[in-house]
């Protein structure tokens, strides 16, 4: 047996995610990934009006808290066969877009760049020559040596006290830390400037949603944010002018700043594209229905297996029966009863705790499979599959940024090609956000104020899902209803398809493969599991938790 490695907890994630690795010769052998918290609002949906569950189910998470809203509305409209009006359809692909904006700038810059930017490195950087690279790679009118020198600044200013603020708790100096002073300098200002990028997204989001996080517009057949052009209470003129403006700057940021940091910052660790591949089979839905009847969709969805593009399977719809039909979930290492596979609309929830044991469960996320496959979802399952469908952006984008770094397209199946892909998935998401403002704009300039088709519950059971490709991937809520109240609910999450354990067979989730291979070259600074981790953005499922920095324990909650 290797050197055993417990990371636990994962830090800058939400949610408590615990991953342990064995260490043989420099390299992780084996891997477990194990989420520590029970979720349990399946459990409360149920016997509750199918047209409230949409409330209830933005709980899940405390971040994503939009995408299982519209998850969930999604499904009672599937179950139900409700039409939207193209109205509803276009606000809600704003705010998807947006929200997926928000998401992907905070991954980078705050959950993760800090395992490949070395913060104390930058204070040894000359503001000048630091402006000189970054205006080198982009026009942003922020990478000025004014600008640079004033971060340096501040950076000494946290310095001084003895604390890093927002920066501490880093594994700076780490032998792996390769980025020049100057490139860390620029790091350190783009991710405080990203901090008011990711807030006006949000801000636009809110505008359309009333709130964020949390949105309060959606009702079952379209939303509730009021169109009238000419009324001061509702969705008019100004409010539209707000929307593209701050969008329009989001956008840019994206363009000028992220876009580019990402491709700066892998020059410097190209290896990365070598490590963290694992599971290869990808899974993504089509997103971003053009009609009412969401027959057309602004995004493709679809599988492919073992990394090989010439499988690519088109998922033309959300009525694909093939997705709909092979989507299981295993609990044969997850702390639930025990039990076979289930679908989702026959899924059970009953936990069943007990300690963490290497080869019987020790996680309380479920292990979802395709087919009896594992699957990873995300951001790089999006851009493969628009690749091999021959999405002109995509492939416009993949192309140059391989041409580039230096890399072939199979390289992206890795820990780096993961953020590389995530960035790629903003640019289109910016490009998605403007072209639903124009589309909503044009069809209320064509007389068009409908927002809403009034739906009843009928009696009677119905069955109904509703995916949307979330900013961490494939999210789906399952529903069964009878006589107008909810019988069954199940969310199959990102986080499950990637955090999910070995299967009956034993076969490894996505995070877990991916973790075989690294190297570790110090034990007591793991950042290269840390890396690899990260880079599949992990939220596990929202709730509270205290630690002590002294590791002292504060308080112990039984679950019964």
């Amino acid at each position: 047996m290797g050197k055993r490695i417990t990371v636990d907890p994962i830090t800058r994630i939400e949610g408590h995610l615990r991953i342990d690795v064995e260490v043989d010769n420099g390299s992780v052998s084996k891997a477990w990934a194990s989420g520590q918290m029970w979720r349990g609002i399946e459990t409360m949906l149920k016997g509750r009006n199918p047209k409230d569950a949409w409330v209830f189910a933005q709980r899940f998470c405390g971040v994503c808290t939009t995408v299982h809203a519209i998850s969930s509305i999604r499904s009672v409209e599937d179950a139900l066969d409700v039409e939207l009006p193209v109205n509803a359809q276009m606000i809600r692909n704003i705010m998807i877009a947006l929200h997926s904006l928000q998401d992907h700038i905070v991954h980078f810059y705050h959950l993760s760049a800090l395992d490949w930017v070395d913060i104390t490195s930058a204070l040894e950087a000359d503001p000048a020559k630091a402006a000189s690279i970054a205006q080198s790679l982009s026009p942003w009118p922020g990478n000025s040596v004014t600008e640079f020198a004033a971060v340096k600044e501040r950076l000494k200013g946290f310095v001084s006290t003895g604390k890093l603020g927002i920066f501490s708790s880093g594994y700076w100096g780490h032998k792996d830390m390769r980025l020049e002073p100057e490139i860390n300098l620029i790091a350190v200002a783009h991710y405080l400037k990203a901090l008011d990028y990711q807030r006006k997204a949000a801000q636009a989001v809110a505008i359309l949603g009333s709130k964020n996080p949390h949105i309060q517009n959606l009702v079952v057949g379209g939303v509730a944010t009021a169109v009238n052009v000419d009324n001061p209470a509702t969705l008019n003129v100004e409010r539209l002018a707000l929307l593209r403006s701050l969008t329009m700057e989001v956008k840019q940021f994206v363009n000028e700043v992220y876009y580019p940091d990402v491709l700066a910052i892998a020059s410097f660790y190209k290896d990365w594209f070598k490590y963290g591949r694992g599971v290869d089979n990808y899974l993504a839905t089509p997103d971003f229905p053009l009609d009412g009847k969401s027959t057309s969709f602004g995004v493709t969805g679809g599988t492919i297996m073992n990394g090989d593009l010439s499988t690519f399977r088109e998922s033309a719809s959300w009525n694909d029966d093939y997705i709909r039909k092979n989507i299981t979930e295993s609990v044969a290492h997850a702390w639930y009863e025990d039990g076979e596979p289930l679908h989702p609309w026959k899924g059970e929830t009953e936990p069943s705790y007990g300690e963490f044991d290497d080869e019987g469960k020790y996680t309380w996320v479920k292990a979802p499979r395709l087919e009896g496959k594992p699957a990873q979802v995300g951001p790089l399952a999006q851009i493969l599959v628009n690749y091999a469908a021959g999405d002109e952006k995509v492939t416009e984008l993949v192309n140059s940024a391989a041409s580039t770094l230096g890399i072939g397209l199979d390289d992206l199946h890795s820990t780096m090609g993961r953020h590389y892909a995530r960035a790629a998935r903003a640019v289109v998401m910016a490009d998605k956000a403007v072209e639903y403002i124009d589309a909503l704009e044009a069809n209320i300039a064509a007389g068009d104020q409908t927002y809403a088709n009034d739906t009843e519950l009928p009696d009677g059971e119905y069955s109904g899902v509703g995916f949307h490709e979330a900013p961490r991937g494939l999210l789906s809520h399952w529903l069964v209803m009878r006589d107008k109240k909810i019988f069954n609910y199940q969310a199959v999450v990102p986080s499950t398809w990637n955090a999910g354990p070995r299967d009956e067979q034993g076969t490894p989730g996505p995070y877990e493969a991916s973790l075989v291979g690294n190297p570790v070259l110090e034990a007591d600074k793991p950042l290269e599991v840390i890396r690899t981790v990260h880079s599949f953005d992990p939220c596990l499922a929202c709730a509270v938790h205290t630690i002590d920095p002294e590791k002292n324990e504060i308080v112990k909650v039984q679950v019964r």
